[in-house]
């Protein structure tokens, strides 16, 4: 129980200092004041907040929901580390604004629906909802097993359905397109190795020479790199190595003798070492607005904007009331900008510095190499460099290959996610076609008379 010390300040007043003992017992001070009825509400109440922290004590509950996540439930959660960032930002986004001020044991499954039918009301789509409801449900999992709370309110809570949209699989075709229009070597190695490998991104950016085995030309996936807000990572940097891939099993996989060709002539070119990143990040001797491609293309014009008007791409006109941010039209503000800052205009800007220990960082791949080269090709849809993951999947398996085979290769925790890729190219159904079209066809055929004996 806590109590009231009383000293003489040095003007001779007496003083009262709130003391009570925390849960291990030790001395605390909840402040020092100049009447003794306020230490001692002082003290009462830090003893009532200590209380929230037993375990069965029914106070627990009284504590605010956004006390519980800021104070308990986030700083002591073990998960990784771009898991806490994602989680971090939805929190603050989506879920304390709603949820904070009330306290723990107030909150029912009546408003968990109302904060869903909130979320749609505000246009968040039905696979955020999904992921922000396992984020809430994740938390009151861990207030139910700590007895903050003896009711979970996600329980029975339903979310917009989910569509499972069918996958675009770029063909072999449409990746060979791609393909010629990236600016360099390097870059054409790693997008190749992609698709012929299946790896993900950050095992893909993680890979160095002794990971593989040059003369059978077995790859090992053993890690994988993660890039995180530097307050996120353990010693404030931007890209985190793990030890183990997704799935926290290591996997081998067996790349084709042409590719494990060029990786080794790769390798010797530029003088690896075996602990050295097979691809590394250097500054691009092109403007991120490069095109590849044909000079000569008419770009054509922008869509309508809010006041109906369209504008030809490639001009001012078009970036600014357009607006517009296509390759054409970024160049063309760039071009306009520099000769702004050349004639003393505008101020010189500083380059810009991308902070990397040396990893590929996946959105300057995206915006300085892998967009130009999209746009060049024309295929008519996006396509991620993820994309080439399913794509090598989709591929093995309209070769022959077992999904089991499949399933090990791309690490694949369920057989039933590698089952998705079956038939997803766009003449996956072609056999099915010419089958239906045989039946069909033979059964409008006019039978033959039967003949006299």
């Amino acid at each position: 129980m806590g109590y009231v010390l009383t000293r003489r300040g040095k003007d001779g007043k007496p003083r009262y200092t709130a003391v009570y003992r925390d849960i291990r017992g030790r001395k605390r001070s909840a402040g020092t004041f100049a009447t003794e009825r306020e230490a001692n509400k002082e003290w009462q109440k830090a003893e009532v907040k200590l209380a929230e922290g037993r375990i069965g004590d029914p106070r627990r509950g009284r504590q605010t929901f956004r006390r519980y996540v800021l104070d308990e439930w986030l700083p002591n959660h073990v998960m990784e580390a771009s898991t806490r960032e994602s989680y971090t930002y939805q929190l603050g986004k989506h879920i304390l604004g709603w949820f904070g001020p009330l306290r723990m044991n107030e909150i029912l499954p009546s408003h968990v629906r109302e904060w869903v039918t909130h979320l749609k009301g505000q246009g968040v789509t039905p696979t955020t909802i999904r992921t922000l409801k396992a984020i809430l449900s994740g938390i009151f999992t861990t207030a139910l097993n700590d007895q903050v709370t003896f009711l979970h309110p996600c329980k029975g809570v339903k979310t917009p359905t989910v569509a499972d949209k069918p996958l675009t699989i770029v063909t072999p075709g449409q990746f060979d397109t791609v393909y010629r229009a990236l600016p360099d070597p390097g870059t054409r190695l790693l997008v190749e190795l992609a698709i012929e490998s299946g790896l993900r991104w950050g095992e893909l950016t993680e890979l160095r020479p002794t990971d593989l085995n040059l003369t059978t030309g077995i790859l090992t996936v053993s890690r994988v790199v993660i890039q995180v807000n530097p307050k996120f990572h353990p010693e404030g940097r931007r890209f985190l190595v793990k030890d183990y891939p997704k799935g926290k099993k290591n996997r081998r996989l067996k790349l084709s003798a042409q590719i494990a060709a060029k990786i080794k002539r790769h390798i010797s070119d530029n003088g690896l070492d075996p602990r050295d990143l097979l691809f590394t990040y250097r500054e691009s001797e092109q403007p991120a607005h490069h095109i590849q491609g044909p000079a000569h293309r008419d770009p054509g014009f922008t869509k309508p904007n809010t006041k109906g008007h369209r504008y030809r791409h490639g001009t001012l006109s078009a970036y600014n009331a357009g607006p517009c941010r296509c390759q054409n039209c970024k160049a063309a503000f760039a071009t306009y900008r520099a000769g702004r800052r050349s004639n003393g205009k505008d101020e010189s800007r500083s380059p810009r510095i991308v902070d990397t220990d040396g990893h590929i960082p996946r959105k300057t791949f995206r915006d300085q190499l892998w967009a130009p080269a999209l746009e060049a090709a024309e295929l008519g849809f996006h396509v991620r460099v993820h994309d080439l993951r399913h794509a090598h999947a989709s591929w093995l398996l309209a070769g022959g290959a077992d999904l089991e085979t499949v399933k090990e290769r791309l690490g694949h925790a369920s057989i039933a996610i590698t089952q998705k890729y079956l038939h997803t190219l766009p003449d996956a159904d072609d056999t099915a076609l010419a089958a239906f079209a045989k039946t069909r066809n033979g059964a409008s055929e006019p039978r033959p008379k039967a003949g006299r004996r």
